[in-house]
Protein backbone atom coordinates (compact mmCIF):
# COMPACT_ATOMS: atom_id res chain seq x y z
CA UNK A 1 0.00 0.00 0.00
CA UNK A 2 0.90 3.64 -0.57
CA UNK A 3 0.58 6.39 1.61
CA UNK A 4 -2.44 9.07 0.26
CA UNK A 5 -1.62 12.91 1.04
CA UNK A 6 -3.86 13.86 3.60
CA UNK A 7 -6.37 16.79 2.68
CA UNK A 8 -5.21 17.57 6.21
CA UNK A 9 -1.87 18.12 6.04
CA UNK A 10 -2.90 21.00 2.79
CA UNK A 11 -5.35 22.21 5.30
CA UNK A 12 -2.72 22.95 8.26
CA UNK A 13 0.29 24.21 5.27
CA UNK A 14 -2.36 26.24 3.96
CA UNK A 15 -3.44 27.66 7.70
CA UNK A 16 0.55 28.40 7.97
CA UNK A 17 0.83 30.46 4.74
CA UNK A 18 -2.49 32.70 5.60
CA UNK A 19 -0.98 32.99 9.24
CA UNK A 20 2.50 33.97 8.76
CA UNK A 21 0.99 36.75 5.60
CA UNK A 22 -1.35 37.84 8.54
CA UNK A 23 1.61 38.32 11.34
CA UNK A 24 3.42 39.85 8.39
CA UNK A 25 0.40 42.31 7.59
CA UNK A 26 0.31 43.35 11.33
CA UNK A 27 3.70 43.94 11.68
CA UNK A 28 3.72 46.38 8.37
CA UNK A 29 0.46 48.10 10.24
CA UNK A 30 2.34 48.57 13.17
CA UNK A 31 4.41 51.04 11.71
CA UNK A 32 1.90 53.45 9.94
CA UNK A 33 -0.20 52.54 12.79
CA UNK A 34 -3.55 52.96 10.49
CA UNK A 35 -5.03 49.81 11.96
CA UNK A 36 -7.06 50.32 15.53
CA UNK A 37 -5.14 49.53 18.52
CA UNK A 38 -6.51 46.16 19.19
CA UNK A 39 -5.06 44.76 15.72
CA UNK A 40 -1.82 46.34 16.54
CA UNK A 41 -1.81 44.56 20.41
CA UNK A 42 -3.30 41.40 18.71
CA UNK A 43 0.09 39.51 18.59
CA UNK A 44 0.91 39.71 21.96
CA UNK A 45 -2.43 39.53 23.74
CA UNK A 46 -2.67 36.05 22.49
CA UNK A 47 0.11 34.77 23.75
CA UNK A 48 -0.71 32.91 27.28
CA UNK A 49 2.47 32.77 28.25
CA UNK A 50 3.23 36.81 28.38
CA UNK A 51 -0.59 36.75 30.07
CA UNK A 52 0.30 34.91 32.67
CA UNK A 53 3.79 36.01 33.33
CA UNK A 54 2.51 39.95 33.43
CA UNK A 55 -0.26 39.15 36.10
CA UNK A 56 1.42 37.68 37.86
CA UNK A 57 4.42 40.05 38.30
CA UNK A 58 1.98 43.13 38.23
CA UNK A 59 -0.51 41.10 40.58
CA UNK A 60 -3.34 42.30 38.75
CA UNK A 61 -5.78 40.76 36.43
CA UNK A 62 -4.89 42.48 32.91
CA UNK A 63 -8.30 42.49 31.06
CA UNK A 64 -6.74 43.32 27.24
CA UNK A 65 -4.32 39.99 27.98
CA UNK A 66 -7.53 38.09 28.88
CA UNK A 67 -8.07 37.06 24.92
CA UNK A 68 -5.12 34.72 25.62
CA UNK A 69 -7.87 32.65 26.78
CA UNK A 70 -9.07 31.66 23.22
CA UNK A 71 -5.06 30.16 22.77
CA UNK A 72 -6.10 28.09 25.67
CA UNK A 73 -9.05 26.94 25.00
CA UNK A 74 -7.41 26.25 21.41
CA UNK A 75 -5.49 23.98 23.16
CA UNK A 76 -7.39 22.12 25.67
CA UNK A 77 -9.01 21.08 22.29
CA UNK A 78 -6.54 20.51 19.60
CA UNK A 79 -3.73 20.32 21.33
CA UNK A 80 -0.43 22.43 20.67
CA UNK A 81 -2.50 23.11 17.31
CA UNK A 82 -1.05 26.39 17.78
CA UNK A 83 2.44 25.47 17.34
CA UNK A 84 1.87 23.81 14.61
CA UNK A 85 -0.57 25.71 12.17
CA UNK A 86 -0.34 29.08 13.96
CA UNK A 87 2.98 30.07 15.41
CA UNK A 88 5.12 32.37 13.13
CA UNK A 89 8.59 30.97 14.04
CA UNK A 90 7.24 26.96 13.96
CA UNK A 91 6.06 27.88 10.39
CA UNK A 92 9.76 29.17 9.82
CA UNK A 93 10.97 26.37 11.14
CA UNK A 94 9.11 23.95 9.12
CA UNK A 95 9.90 25.90 6.18
CA UNK A 96 13.80 25.84 6.86
CA UNK A 97 13.76 21.93 7.26
CA UNK A 98 17.93 22.12 7.72
CA UNK A 99 18.32 19.25 9.25
CA UNK A 100 16.47 17.13 6.07
CA UNK A 101 19.49 18.98 3.91
CA UNK A 102 22.18 17.89 5.98
CA UNK A 103 20.90 14.19 6.06
CA UNK A 104 20.25 11.69 8.96
CA UNK A 105 21.68 12.62 12.12
CA UNK A 106 21.46 11.09 15.54
CA UNK A 107 18.71 11.32 17.52
CA UNK A 108 19.20 13.48 20.58
CA UNK A 109 18.77 12.33 23.79
CA UNK A 110 14.94 12.51 24.97
CA UNK A 111 15.86 14.34 28.53
CA UNK A 112 16.32 17.57 26.90
CA UNK A 113 12.81 17.88 26.53
CA UNK A 114 12.96 18.90 30.09
CA UNK A 115 14.56 22.26 28.81
CA UNK A 116 10.96 23.94 27.68
CA UNK A 117 9.99 23.25 31.01
CA UNK A 118 12.63 24.44 32.86
CA UNK A 119 12.75 27.70 31.11
CA UNK A 120 9.20 27.90 31.50
CA UNK A 121 9.11 27.69 35.61
CA UNK A 122 12.11 29.85 35.71
CA UNK A 123 10.11 32.76 34.31
CA UNK A 124 7.07 32.21 36.21
CA UNK A 125 9.36 32.13 39.47
CA UNK A 126 11.16 35.07 38.50
CA UNK A 127 7.52 36.95 37.76
CA UNK A 128 6.36 36.10 41.42
CA UNK A 129 9.58 37.85 42.22
CA UNK A 130 8.12 41.04 39.60
CA UNK A 131 10.88 40.30 37.50
CA UNK A 132 10.18 39.37 33.55
CA UNK A 133 13.77 39.76 32.61
CA UNK A 134 13.37 36.83 30.54
CA UNK A 135 10.05 37.54 28.22
CA UNK A 136 12.20 38.58 25.19
CA UNK A 137 12.85 34.47 24.80
CA UNK A 138 9.06 34.28 24.60
CA UNK A 139 8.18 33.07 20.86
CA UNK A 140 5.92 36.37 20.19
CA UNK A 141 8.49 39.30 21.56
CA UNK A 142 11.14 37.36 20.07
CA UNK A 143 9.52 37.28 16.58
CA UNK A 144 8.04 41.14 16.62
CA UNK A 145 11.97 41.92 17.95
CA UNK A 146 13.46 40.58 14.79
CA UNK A 147 11.33 42.14 12.86
CA UNK A 148 11.20 45.76 14.65
CA UNK A 149 15.11 45.33 15.43
CA UNK A 150 16.62 43.49 12.57
CA UNK A 151 14.48 43.71 9.90
CA UNK A 152 13.10 46.96 9.83
CA UNK A 153 16.45 48.88 10.21
CA UNK A 154 17.81 46.98 7.59
CA UNK A 155 15.18 47.41 4.91
CA UNK A 156 15.75 50.99 6.03
CA UNK A 157 19.31 51.02 5.73
CA UNK A 158 18.89 49.22 1.92
CA UNK A 159 15.96 51.69 1.36
CA UNK A 160 17.86 54.41 1.95
CA UNK A 161 20.87 53.43 -0.18
CA UNK A 162 18.95 52.37 -3.03
CA UNK A 163 17.29 55.82 -3.15
CA UNK A 164 20.87 57.36 -3.00
CA UNK A 165 21.80 55.82 -5.78
CA UNK A 166 18.79 56.05 -8.04
CA UNK A 167 18.77 59.75 -6.81
CA UNK A 168 21.60 60.35 -9.81
CA UNK A 169 19.61 59.62 -12.23
CA UNK A 170 17.54 63.01 -12.56
CA UNK A 171 14.71 61.23 -14.57
CA UNK A 172 13.82 58.82 -11.79
CA UNK A 173 13.53 61.98 -9.22
CA UNK A 174 9.08 61.91 -9.34
CA UNK A 175 9.35 58.02 -9.32
CA UNK A 176 11.34 58.35 -5.98
CA UNK A 177 9.71 61.03 -4.40
CA UNK A 178 6.13 59.18 -4.88
CA UNK A 179 7.94 55.70 -3.63
CA UNK A 180 9.45 57.54 -0.69
CA UNK A 181 6.30 59.03 0.32
CA UNK A 182 4.22 55.33 -0.40
CA UNK A 183 6.94 52.85 1.68
CA UNK A 184 8.57 54.87 4.05
CA UNK A 185 5.35 55.96 5.85
CA UNK A 186 4.15 52.26 5.29
CA UNK A 187 7.19 50.20 6.71
CA UNK A 188 10.13 52.14 7.88
CA UNK A 189 10.47 54.86 11.03
CA UNK A 190 10.11 58.49 9.83
CA UNK A 191 12.93 60.36 10.79
CA UNK A 192 15.04 57.08 12.26
CA UNK A 193 18.16 54.90 10.64
CA UNK A 194 18.48 52.32 13.19
CA UNK A 195 17.88 50.45 16.62
CA UNK A 196 20.29 49.88 19.46
CA UNK A 197 20.73 46.22 20.00
CA UNK A 198 20.07 45.58 16.31
CA UNK A 199 22.19 42.68 16.29
CA UNK A 200 20.78 40.87 19.29
CA UNK A 201 17.22 39.75 18.62
CA UNK A 202 18.64 38.87 14.76
CA UNK A 203 21.51 36.71 16.55
CA UNK A 204 19.12 34.93 18.95
CA UNK A 205 16.65 33.97 16.08
CA UNK A 206 19.53 32.96 13.59
CA UNK A 207 20.55 30.87 16.76
CA UNK A 208 16.97 29.46 16.79
CA UNK A 209 16.70 28.79 12.94
CA UNK A 210 20.02 27.19 12.93
CA UNK A 211 19.97 24.60 15.76
CA UNK A 212 17.64 23.02 13.05
CA UNK A 213 20.91 21.52 11.98
CA UNK A 214 20.65 19.21 15.43
CA UNK A 215 17.15 18.37 15.07
CA UNK A 216 13.82 19.11 13.37
CA UNK A 217 12.08 21.87 15.27
CA UNK A 218 14.78 21.65 17.95
CA UNK A 219 13.84 25.55 19.54
CA UNK A 220 9.63 23.77 20.18
CA UNK A 221 11.26 20.26 20.98
CA UNK A 222 13.52 21.60 23.48
CA UNK A 223 13.70 25.35 24.41
CA UNK A 224 10.20 27.26 23.77
CA UNK A 225 8.75 28.49 27.01
CA UNK A 226 5.37 29.17 24.94
CA UNK A 227 5.47 25.43 23.60
CA UNK A 228 6.16 24.21 27.34
CA UNK A 229 2.79 25.78 28.54
CA UNK A 230 0.90 24.94 26.01
CA UNK A 231 2.68 21.38 26.07
CA UNK A 232 1.60 20.42 29.39
CA UNK A 233 -2.29 22.43 28.24
CA UNK A 234 -2.15 19.45 25.65
CA UNK A 235 -2.08 16.68 28.22
CA UNK A 236 -5.64 17.44 28.95
CA UNK A 237 -6.63 17.70 25.79
CA UNK A 238 -10.14 16.19 23.92
CA UNK A 239 -8.64 15.31 20.69
CA UNK A 240 -5.38 13.59 20.35
CA UNK A 241 -3.81 11.34 17.77
CA UNK A 242 -4.28 8.18 18.59
CA UNK A 243 -3.36 4.88 16.61
CA UNK A 244 -5.50 1.47 15.88
CA UNK A 245 -4.31 -1.91 16.63
CA UNK A 246 -4.44 -2.80 13.02
CA UNK A 247 -0.86 -0.66 12.70
CA UNK A 248 1.26 -2.58 10.89
CA UNK A 249 4.50 -1.41 12.47
CA UNK A 250 6.16 -0.02 9.16
CA UNK A 251 7.67 3.04 11.07
CA UNK A 252 6.90 5.57 8.50
CA UNK A 253 4.85 7.68 10.88
CA UNK A 254 7.78 8.25 13.48
CA UNK A 255 9.76 9.26 10.30
CA UNK A 256 7.83 11.77 9.15
CA UNK A 257 6.66 13.78 12.81
CA UNK A 258 8.67 17.02 12.89
CA UNK A 259 8.57 16.85 16.58
CA UNK A 260 10.21 13.35 16.80
CA UNK A 261 7.27 12.13 19.59
CA UNK A 262 6.24 9.21 17.89
CA UNK A 263 7.45 6.30 19.84
CA UNK A 264 8.21 2.64 18.16
CA UNK A 265 8.47 1.42 21.78
CA UNK A 266 5.02 2.64 22.78
CA UNK A 267 2.94 0.50 19.74
CA UNK A 268 3.80 4.46 17.88
CA UNK A 269 1.57 6.34 20.40
CA UNK A 270 2.70 9.84 21.01
CA UNK A 271 3.00 12.19 23.38
CA UNK A 272 0.35 14.87 23.17
CA UNK A 273 2.42 17.10 25.35
CA UNK A 274 5.24 16.91 22.32
CA UNK A 275 2.78 16.41 18.92
CA UNK A 276 1.97 19.86 17.32
CA UNK A 277 -1.10 18.50 15.34
CA UNK A 278 1.01 19.10 12.16
CA UNK A 279 -0.96 15.67 10.57
CA UNK A 280 2.19 14.31 8.42
CA UNK A 281 1.56 11.14 10.56
CA UNK A 282 -2.27 10.70 8.60
CA UNK A 283 -0.57 11.47 4.94
CA UNK A 284 2.59 9.32 5.95
CA UNK A 285 0.12 5.81 7.05
CA UNK A 286 -0.62 3.84 4.29
CA UNK A 287 -2.72 1.42 6.35
CA UNK A 288 -5.01 4.40 7.37
CA UNK A 289 -4.12 3.23 11.36
CA UNK A 290 -3.87 6.62 12.41
CA UNK A 291 -6.34 9.07 12.96
CA UNK A 292 -7.33 12.43 15.44
CA UNK A 293 -10.57 11.97 17.22
CA UNK A 294 -11.94 13.23 20.56
CA UNK A 295 -11.13 10.84 23.65
CA UNK A 296 -10.92 11.50 27.62
CA UNK A 297 -7.87 12.91 28.94
CA UNK A 298 -5.34 10.20 30.20
CA UNK A 299 -2.37 11.83 30.92
CA UNK A 300 1.17 9.64 30.95
CA UNK A 301 3.91 10.53 32.56
CA UNK A 302 7.25 10.81 30.00
CA UNK A 303 10.85 9.61 30.91
CA UNK A 304 11.92 13.17 30.31
CA UNK A 305 8.94 14.48 32.34
CA UNK A 306 10.88 17.31 34.82
CA UNK A 307 9.81 15.61 38.02
CA UNK A 308 10.55 17.66 41.64
CA UNK A 309 13.93 17.79 41.93
CA UNK A 310 13.87 19.66 38.23
CA UNK A 311 11.35 22.31 39.57
CA UNK A 312 13.44 22.61 43.17
CA UNK A 313 16.69 23.30 40.66
CA UNK A 314 14.82 25.44 38.27
CA UNK A 315 13.56 27.65 41.52
CA UNK A 316 16.88 27.79 42.58
CA UNK A 317 18.68 29.01 39.81
CA UNK A 318 15.90 31.28 39.05
CA UNK A 319 16.32 33.08 42.73
CA UNK A 320 19.75 32.67 42.20
CA UNK A 321 19.72 34.88 38.99
CA UNK A 322 17.10 36.88 41.08
CA UNK A 323 19.54 37.77 43.73
CA UNK A 324 22.34 38.77 41.12
CA UNK A 325 20.17 41.13 39.18
CA UNK A 326 18.76 42.62 42.23
CA UNK A 327 21.80 43.16 43.89
CA UNK A 328 23.13 45.03 41.26
CA UNK A 329 20.26 46.96 40.84
CA UNK A 330 20.64 48.01 44.81
CA UNK A 331 23.81 49.37 44.30
CA UNK A 332 23.30 52.47 42.57
CA UNK A 333 20.51 55.02 41.81
CA UNK A 334 18.79 54.78 38.37
CA UNK A 335 21.17 57.12 35.60
CA UNK A 336 19.37 60.22 34.93
CA UNK A 337 19.40 59.11 31.05
CA UNK A 338 16.94 56.40 32.08
CA UNK A 339 14.22 58.25 30.40
CA UNK A 340 10.53 56.33 29.82
CA UNK A 341 7.74 56.71 27.68
CA UNK A 342 5.34 59.03 28.52
CA UNK A 343 2.77 59.21 31.77
CA UNK A 344 4.93 55.68 32.67
CA UNK A 345 4.39 54.73 36.74
CA UNK A 346 8.00 54.13 37.28
CA UNK A 347 7.19 52.17 40.36
CA UNK A 348 5.28 49.17 38.05
CA UNK A 349 6.43 49.38 34.68
CA UNK A 350 9.03 46.89 35.40
CA UNK A 351 6.31 44.42 36.63
CA UNK A 352 4.04 45.60 33.49
CA UNK A 353 6.44 45.71 30.56
CA UNK A 354 6.36 42.69 28.22
CA UNK A 355 9.33 43.43 26.29
CA UNK A 356 7.42 42.93 23.01
CA UNK A 357 8.86 45.84 21.43
CA UNK A 358 4.86 47.22 19.71
CA UNK A 359 6.43 50.59 21.03
CA UNK A 360 9.44 50.64 19.58
CA UNK A 361 8.00 50.00 16.80
CA UNK A 362 4.67 52.34 16.44
CA UNK A 363 7.26 55.42 17.79
CA UNK A 364 7.23 57.43 14.42
CA UNK A 365 10.48 59.47 15.40
CA UNK A 366 12.18 55.95 16.18
CA UNK A 367 13.16 57.76 20.38
CA UNK A 368 12.30 54.68 21.91
CA UNK A 369 15.31 51.65 21.92
CA UNK A 370 15.65 48.74 23.89
CA UNK A 371 17.55 49.83 27.05
CA UNK A 372 20.78 48.25 27.37
CA UNK A 373 22.78 49.00 30.72
CA UNK A 374 20.80 52.20 32.16
CA UNK A 375 18.06 49.95 33.50
CA UNK A 376 19.99 47.36 34.95
CA UNK A 377 19.67 43.60 34.08
CA UNK A 378 16.12 43.46 35.42
CA UNK A 379 15.30 46.09 32.46
CA UNK A 380 16.95 44.86 29.84
CA UNK A 381 15.07 45.55 27.09
CA UNK A 382 12.39 47.63 28.53
CA UNK A 383 12.03 50.64 26.01
CA UNK A 384 13.84 53.85 27.18
CA UNK A 385 13.97 57.48 25.29
CA UNK A 386 16.91 58.41 23.58
CA UNK A 387 16.58 61.94 22.54
CA UNK A 388 20.04 61.88 20.35
CA UNK A 389 18.67 58.78 18.38
CA UNK A 390 14.82 60.11 18.39
CA UNK A 391 12.46 62.64 20.25
CA UNK A 392 8.85 62.24 21.57
CA UNK A 393 6.65 63.93 19.41
CA UNK A 394 4.72 66.19 20.63
CA UNK A 395 1.58 65.16 18.54
CA UNK A 396 1.62 61.72 19.07
CA UNK A 397 0.48 59.19 22.25
CA UNK A 398 1.23 55.68 19.62
CA UNK A 399 3.34 54.22 22.16
CA UNK A 400 0.48 53.96 24.88
CA UNK A 401 -2.10 53.17 22.12
CA UNK A 402 -0.06 50.22 21.00
CA UNK A 403 1.22 48.54 24.63
CA UNK A 404 -0.49 45.37 25.10
CA UNK A 405 -0.36 45.25 28.68
CA UNK A 406 -0.80 49.22 29.77
CA UNK A 407 2.25 49.31 31.12
CA UNK A 408 2.81 52.52 28.98
CA UNK A 409 -0.96 53.85 29.47
CA UNK A 410 -3.04 54.89 26.37
CA UNK A 411 -3.22 58.45 27.10
CA UNK A 412 -5.38 61.20 24.88
CA UNK A 413 -3.70 63.35 22.89
CA UNK A 414 -3.96 66.01 25.70
CA UNK A 415 -3.28 64.09 28.60
CA UNK A 416 0.22 63.37 26.95
CA UNK A 417 1.30 66.35 26.40
CA UNK A 418 0.98 67.02 30.12
CA UNK A 419 3.34 64.32 31.09
CA UNK A 420 7.08 65.20 32.13
CA UNK A 421 9.46 62.70 30.96
CA UNK A 422 12.87 64.27 32.17
CA UNK A 423 14.02 67.83 31.92
CA UNK A 424 16.51 69.80 29.57
CA UNK A 425 19.46 70.64 31.04
CA UNK A 426 22.42 72.93 28.74
CA UNK A 427 26.38 72.21 29.34
CA UNK A 428 27.64 75.39 28.93
CA UNK A 429 31.26 73.72 28.04
CA UNK A 430 29.65 72.40 24.74
CA UNK A 431 26.80 75.25 24.00
CA UNK A 432 27.60 77.25 20.87
CA UNK A 433 26.88 80.51 21.64
CA UNK A 434 28.01 79.65 25.55
CA UNK A 435 31.21 78.25 24.76
CA UNK A 436 32.46 79.63 21.76
CA UNK A 437 30.40 83.06 21.37
CA UNK A 438 28.51 82.19 18.19
CA UNK A 439 24.88 82.45 17.54
CA UNK A 440 23.03 79.52 17.53
CA UNK A 441 18.97 79.01 18.08
CA UNK A 442 18.57 75.61 17.29
CA UNK A 443 17.19 74.12 20.46
CA UNK A 444 14.68 77.47 21.01
CA UNK A 445 13.35 77.30 17.84
CA UNK A 446 12.45 73.32 17.93
CA UNK A 447 10.98 73.42 21.42
CA UNK A 448 7.16 72.71 20.78
CA UNK A 449 5.27 74.05 23.54
CA UNK A 450 3.22 77.28 22.79
CA UNK A 451 4.99 78.65 26.09
CA UNK A 452 8.41 77.87 25.18
CA UNK A 453 10.99 75.85 27.75
CA UNK A 454 13.77 77.73 26.45
CA UNK A 455 14.18 81.31 25.98
CA UNK A 456 16.89 83.47 24.42
CA UNK A 457 18.72 86.29 26.91
CA UNK A 458 20.34 89.13 24.96
CA UNK A 459 23.87 89.93 26.08
CA UNK A 460 26.20 92.15 25.07
CA UNK A 461 29.78 91.08 23.40
CA UNK A 462 32.52 93.24 21.93
CA UNK A 463 32.67 91.86 18.01
CA UNK A 464 36.22 91.28 16.85
CA UNK A 465 36.02 94.63 14.69
CA UNK A 466 36.19 96.51 18.55
CA UNK A 467 32.32 97.29 18.08
CA UNK A 468 29.26 95.72 20.24
CA UNK A 469 26.93 92.96 19.35
CA UNK A 470 24.14 90.86 20.63
CA UNK A 471 24.86 87.59 21.65
CA UNK A 472 21.51 85.21 22.35
CA UNK A 473 22.41 82.50 25.09
CA UNK A 474 19.32 79.94 26.13
CA UNK A 475 18.31 79.26 28.87
CA UNK A 476 15.64 76.48 30.16
CA UNK A 477 12.81 77.01 31.76
CA UNK A 478 12.93 73.55 33.72
CA UNK A 479 9.28 74.33 35.64
CA UNK A 480 8.03 74.34 31.82
CA UNK A 481 10.00 71.55 29.91
CA UNK A 482 8.34 68.28 29.68
CA UNK A 483 11.41 66.05 28.50
CA UNK A 484 10.54 65.63 25.02
CA UNK A 485 13.86 65.47 23.73
CA UNK A 486 13.33 67.50 20.26
CA UNK A 487 15.80 69.57 21.40
CA UNK A 488 18.93 67.57 22.28
CA UNK A 489 18.16 65.36 18.47
CA UNK A 490 18.46 68.82 17.14
CA UNK A 491 21.42 70.31 18.63
CA UNK A 492 23.99 70.65 15.64
CA UNK A 493 27.07 70.00 18.26
CA UNK A 494 28.90 66.65 17.09
CA UNK A 495 28.82 64.20 18.86
CA UNK A 496 27.06 64.70 22.93
CA UNK A 497 24.50 66.87 22.92
CA UNK A 498 24.90 70.33 24.31
CA UNK A 499 21.64 70.10 25.65
CA UNK A 500 20.48 66.66 27.04
CA UNK A 501 17.33 65.82 29.10
CA UNK A 502 17.80 64.27 32.09
CA UNK A 503 14.86 62.05 34.51
CA UNK A 504 13.94 63.73 37.32
CA UNK A 505 13.03 62.19 40.14
CA UNK A 506 9.49 63.10 41.95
Amino acid sequence: MKAKTSPWVGARKTAQAVAFAAWILLWVKTAGYTWPAGWIQLPARLDPLLALAVMIASRAVIAALLLSLLVVGLTLIFGRAWCGWLCPVGTLLDWIPLRRRKGAQKALPEYLRKGKYILLTVILIAALFGNLSLLPLDPITLWIRTLSGGVAPALNTAFTAAEKFLAQFGFLGNALQWLDQVVRPALLPLEAVGTRLVWLPVLIFSAVVLLNLLAERFWCRYLCPLGGLLGWLSRFALVKRQVSGDCTHCGACARACPTGTIDPARGFQSDPAECTMCMNCLGSCAARQTRFSPALPKPVRMAYDPGRRDFMISGAVALAGLAVVESGAALHHAPTNLLRPPGVDLEKFLQECLRCGLCTRTCPTGALHPAITEAGLSGFFTPVLVPRLGYCQYSCNLCGQACPSGAIPALTLEEKRQQVIGHAFIDENRCIPWADGTTCIVCEEMCPLPDKAIILEDKEILQPDGSSGILKLPHVLRERCIGCGICEYRCPQTGEAAIRVHRIEG
